[in-house]
């Protein structure tokens, strides 16, 4: 039950503070006034996406709060103990709508979530405004309500999880069975490329050494008139640089008797031409092995061709050719045994399947027993809400499959999706003689709302809301009818906490208390106010709501009279 609501900053609201109690409240002025600023202040803290555009003109946030009593025997308190609050100390619902800064829900002091603020209030409190009307129109919301009504919440959430198990693992067959349609042709692709790699056989590094072999056998002539020019140049023609440093070394010898030191010098010239000796040695050794081999040449470039294409193919590197040859082994090895991967999951969805089948089965059986009781009932309500001799009736339908549907996603011809293999719809006659029509066929304003506030009395038998917020529930109708529908409206006020915005005095005159909601503009600026109002103020509101701005004493008889009838 909602205690208390707080409202700061918040559209043409300063600062608003409400306590609300069990029973029947009304809420009642003129139009713009700010009731349905108060509705949407309540709508966002069940959970609504908030707007900035909300924000009170020249502040940086709004604030709303509301504060709920918790009943501890109920699927709310449930809800509230599995995510870490105590129920015993109610619910406080905090929500900060900034400009810049984002916005922010408090659940009894601890940040949360909207997603964790939706879960929470799901069964907290129900509003029946203009949306509601629309929504009702929809055959999905159809099929939803019979659920609530037959008590079949928890059979449709098993069918729910049981689908969506199902779906992902379709999902993989479909793909599982694609690979395998085409097994013979991957199979002899990867092969190919497998004994590709392995008929090359490379090995790292190879291609390094075979682009300096290329070099080397291309420009062989080169490479010999250089190393023969050169050992001519240093032992072969005369005036070689042997016997140069020979001579020299003589010189410094003969001049070594005279200075020791040159001497040594002599000695190292002598090591050094030992040394040019040996490198000669060297140099005649690789002469004889440089040829121009234009077989090698041609081997040598037909290897490095080879490789090329490899590394073209599988990589750009030797190193990435192994890891494409690693890969392609393990791709082999996983469609080798497809068979057993698609046995596995066609078990699995066999498996699940059943289950499904049983569970969509067993729900749309017991929606066709609740859909019988549950149209007496509408009827029933309708009639007591002034609406005599409406036939009213639940249209179950199975979906058709479609060629593509899944086997799994089958039963017995018929599609099953996550709400089961049921569409409803609600077929309404209003007046004797006329054909059943679907529901969204009303034209009437006030037809719809009574049938909404029926719709509403039964579900609320339930018991899965504890606080119910009518808006609109009065287009369309009056006189007669109107005091009908607030009779309606208190009888449920005797199970849960009813709080209805209106604009009929005929419906307020129900009300066990009754607020007013009037709109002032204090130095410049446009403001809501909330009064609760005693019994001498209720005549006047309700003389107001009789006759207009203009109150005479005629019209405060009249509200007298009517609220003491």
């Amino acid at each position: 039950m909602l205690k208390e609501l707080s409202i700061r900053n918040f559209a043409i609201i300063d600062d608003l503070k409400i306590n609300f109690s069990a029973g029947l409240t009304i809420l009642s002025g003129e139009t713009g006034a700010g009731k349905s600023i108060i509705l949407n202040a309540v709508n966002l803290l069940l959970g609504t996406r908030a707007s900035a555009d909300l924000v009170r003109t020249g502040a940086e946030t709004a604030e709303l709060e509301g504060l709920f009593q918790i009943s501890q025997t109920g699927s709310i308190a449930e809800t509230l103990s599995g995510h870490g609050y105590d129920p015993a100390e109610g619910l406080l619902i905090r929500r900060i709508i900034s400009r810049s800064d984002g916005n922010r829900v408090y659940l009894n002091g601890r940040l949360a979530t909207i997603g964790l603020l939706n879960t929470i209030t799901e069964n907290l409190a129900s509003i029946s405004g203009q949306h509601a009307h629309q929504g009702l129109l929809k055959d999905e919301q159809h099929l939803l309500i019979l659920d609530q009504f037959g008590e079949l919440t928890a059979l449709r959430q098993q069918t729910y999880d049981n689908y969506h198990q199902i779906l992902p693992l379709v999902e993989k067959l479909n793909r599982l069975n694609t690979i395998r349609q085409r097994r013979a042709e991957h199979i002899e692709l990867l092969t190919f490329q497998k004994k590709e790699i392995i008929a090359a056989n490379p090995i790292l590094e190879e291609d390094t050494g075979l682009e300096t072999e290329r070099l080397r056998l291309k420009n062989a002539e080169t490479l010999y008139q250089t190393v023969y020019s050169s050992i001519e140049e240093l032992y072969g023609s005369a005036g070689s640089v042997i016997e140069r440093i020979l001579e020299v070394k003589k010189n410094l010898t003969n001049a070594g008797r005279i200075d020791p030191q040159l001497a040594t010098k002599a000695e190292s010239l002598g090591s050094a031409a030992y040394q040019i000796e040996d490198l000669v040695e060297e140099l005649r050794s690789h002469l004889n092995l440089i040829e121009a081999n234009e077989q090698q040449l041609e081997t040598v470039e037909e290897r490095l061709d080879t490789l090329n294409k490899l590394k073209r193919k599988y990589g750009g590197s030797i190193e990435a050719v192994f890891s494409q040859l690693e890969t392609i082994e393990q791709e082999l090895s996983k469609v080798e045994n497809i068979n057993e991967q698609i046995e596995e999951v066609e078990a699995k969805l066999f498996e699940l399947h059943t289950q499904l089948k049983r569970r969509s089965m067993q729900l749309s059986k017991k929606r066709k027993k609740a859909a019988e009781i549950f149209a007496l009932k509408v009827v029933e309500e309708l009639d007591s809400l002034n609406m005599p001799d409406t036939d009213f009736e639940v249209i179950l339908r199975p979906i058709a499959t479609k060629e593509k549907t899944s086997i799994y996603l089958k039963s017995d011809h018929h599609t099953i999706t996550e709400s089961g293999v049921d569409r409803a719809t609600f077929m309404i006659a209003p007046n004797p003689g006329e054909e059943l029509k679907p529901l969204a066929g009303i034209a009437s304003g006030g037809e719809l709302s009574r049938v909404v506030l029926a719709l509403k009395a039964i579900l609320a038998e339930t018991g899965a809301v504890e606080t119910i917020v009518f808006d609109e529930v009065d287009a369309g109708i009056g006189g007669v009818t109107a005091e009908v529908v607030g009779r309606k409206l208190y009888e449920l006020a005797r199970h849960h906490q009813i709080i209805c915005i209106t604009h009929l005095p005929q419906i307020a005159k129900f009300g066990e208390h009754h607020f007013s909601i009037t709109k002032h503009v204090t130095a410049g600026r446009t403001q809501t106010a909330i009064q609760p109002l005693s019994k001498k103020d209720r005549y006047r509101e309700i003389a107001r709501m009789l006759g207009g701005e203009k109150i005479t004493q005629t019209t405060l008889d009249h509200a007298r009279e009517l609220l003491e009838r």
